[in-house]
């Protein structure tokens, strides 16, 4: 009896045990990295007849009458009440609007923010705004904050058991220069999102937006269409017949 009795609560405990696991295990996180050398990752604002996209839905939508395919979309920079980017906005070389460098209240304006760009020869950066020069050869470039990570360590205001919880989104260079986007799948506090980054071995990573975020990465089976933004990252490739 007390033999089948200790093998009971063994099971029972072994069974706790793989249910905690479980459910630790799953990651509280939305992740896709891109390949510059293999893929083409660009910034969306406007359609040619000058409408935003505002909603990835809509981005897809054009996309694909461009003979393109989507592979992942998120929502990028923070925007001002017209949907215009808030802060330096920079596609195919030209700045539609410039960098922000004063102080206010906010998220955005929680020093250090920075700037997130492609360069003309595939090649990601994120730096700070106060480092941040236009050499001429920026593709693409988003202004945001503030950052998460810089030079390898957490951003100074962000604290540990913060209960400013919230749906965050971000952007990080990784070691081989890969650029990764990660949306949460619940609230997050900035120490922690900004540990995640780090984590993964970002050196820099970005803030880009909270609750309002949405991301589209099929792949991962996580697809949200909707929203109403400003700027938009998207993955595009040869679409498939």
């Amino acid at each position: 009896m007390k033999l089948k009795l200790g093998l009971l609560i063994l099971i029972i405990v072994a069974f706790a045990v793989f249910i905690n696991a479980k459910v630790y295990s799953e990651d509280p996180f939305v992740v896709y990295k891109v390949d510059l050398k293999k893929q083409d990752l660009k910034l969306y604002w406007k359609n040619e007849s000058g409408q935003n996209f505002g909603s990835i839905l809509n981005l897809k939508n054009w996309i694909e009458k461009n003979n393109l395919s989507l592979s992942f979309a998120m929502n990028a920079g923070m925007y001002k009440k017209d949907n215009s980017p808030q802060g330096l906005y920079i596609e195919k070389k030209k700045v539609l609007s410039p960098l922000d460098t004063t102080k206010a209240e906010g998220n955005f304006y929680l020093k250090p923010n920075g700037v997130f760009y492609l360069t003309t020869g595939k090649r990601a950066e994120i730096c700070t705004t106060e480092k941040f020069k236009n050499n001429g050869k920026i593709e693409y470039a988003t202004q945001s904050g503030p950052m998460l990570v810089i030079d390898g360590e957490i951003h100074p205001d962000f604290r540990e058991g913060s209960a400013n919880l919230n749906i965050r989104n971000g952007v990080g260079i990784l070691a081989d220069g890969k650029v990764v986007f990660v949306l949460s799948k619940e609230e997050v506090n900035f120490y922690d999102f900004a540990s995640y980054f780090k984590s993964l071995g970002c050196k820099n990573a970005l803030y880009l937006d909270g609750f309002v975020s949405r991301a589209y990465v099929p792949s991962e089976n996580w697809i949200q269409t909707d929203g109403n933004f400003g700027v938009l990252f998207a993955v595009t490739g040869k679409k498939k017949n």
